[in-house]
């Protein structure tokens, strides 16, 4: 996985390509991705060019930097493992990473997560993976959910093999430094939903059919967890966004959830009616990051109140005065004072979640 896949690394161009010939536009989300008739899709980048540089792939470094290495282990799925550089007492947790996009775009290798996660082994420190997911429309839910669980179950092998048995060395680094018995999912976006869907079959599967691999915590930040009808959060008026707005997130969703689905389904509605009552739903402590001006905050602070009702270990933090998935703007944390705060606090709480579990 040392470069995107060719259908995701398509998107990182600023060339507005037009259609083949003899080929229609279907359906289409602004500037992300084209539909045509053919069942194909195209993700070439047609916004505002300045955002080009967030998506850029980062290709992997045995050597340090900043005082990680970043390793890649292709396989099914391809996995990315950040290694930090640190003398621990024993070995380090490990965070699964579920990356956004509305379930229908970007890979893990972008600038964007890139710069977060690479931030968050070395100020943790714990072994950060993240998994390259399947993508809608061509790969409609639960497909997400199958590949997440693949991951884990690929963790899980390597967990149990034997000292150079592992034919790779970056999967020996990996076995040598993770304690498998501390295992977060983290998710940015549509990734918070697969943190509770993912966390969910888990807890169901019963501890014994996972050992030695063990989830001992969930980590939504900004879940796309809405509901069929608008929501106030998502009514109120706000200046445009080329990474969220209504439009994208009805469009992306259309494809992702499976045929004649509505938002309302558990997939994006856990706390609805047509979800399993969360009382009964087997799921480990959770920290949910809530942005405070995001379009789907209230669904958000919804999904909270719905854990905290269902008996369930959750807290929560609020990112006032931030947007959706605000922390992956490398550029605004470099440069906008408040947005650097507000991200450093959001790694300062991950950290301590992590610790206490």
């Amino acid at each position: 996985m040392a470069t995107a896949t060719e259908s995701q690394q398509v998107q990182a161009t600023d060339a507005a390509v037009a259609p083949p010939v003899g080929r229609k536009v279907v359906d289409e989300v602004s500037g992300w991705l084209r539909v045509l008739d053919d069942g194909t899709v195209d993700r070439t980048w047609t916004g505002p060019p300045e955002a080009l540089p967030l998506m850029k792939p980062v290709p992997a470094y045995a050597e340090p930097r900043d005082g990680h290495t970043l390793h890649d282990l292709p396989g099914k799925p391809n996995l990315r493992v950040y290694l930090p550089e640190v003398v621990a007492d024993g070995r380090l947790p490990v965070i699964v990473q579920l990356h956004g996009g509305g379930f229908c775009i970007s890979h893990p290798s972008w600038l964007m997560y890139h710069h977060f996660y690479a931030r968050l082994a070395c100020a943790l420190p714990a072994v950060v993976v993240t998994v390259e997911l399947p993508l809608a429309p061509e790969r409609r839910l639960p497909a997400h959910i199958d590949t997440g669980l693949d991951a884990l179950r690929r963790l899980r092998s390597i967990a149990q093999s034997d000292a150079g048995a592992l034919n790779d060395p970056a999967a020996e680094l990996l076995r040598t430094a993770a304690d498998f018995s501390r295992v977060f999912l983290i998710g940015d976006s549509s990734g918070g939903n697969l943190v509770h869907l993912i966390g969910a079959r888990v807890g169901e599967d019963g501890a014994g059919n996972w050992a030695p691999l063990r989830v001992a915590g969930g980590i939504p930040l900004h879940p796309g967890f809405v509901r069929a009808t608008r929501s106030k959060s998502e009514l109120e008026a706000r200046p445009d966004s080329v990474f969220f707005t209504l439009g994208m997130l009805d469009k992306f969703l259309a494809m992702a959830l499976p045929e004649g689905a509505t938002k309302d389904h558990p997939y994006t509605c856990p706390m609805g009616p047509n979800a399993p009552p969360l009382e009964s739903v087997p799921l480990p402590p959770m920290l949910v990051a809530v942005a405070e001006h995001d379009l789907i905050r209230d669904t958000n602070l919804e999904y909270c109140d719905a854990l905290r009702t269902a008996g369930k270990d959750v807290e929560v933090l609020v990112n006032r005065g931030m947007s959706h998935s605000f922390y992956l703007n490398k550029y605004a944390v470099d440069m906008d004072p408040a947005t650097g705060e507000r991200t450093q606090e959001l790694v300062d709480a991950i950290k301590s979640f992590v610790a206490r579990h």
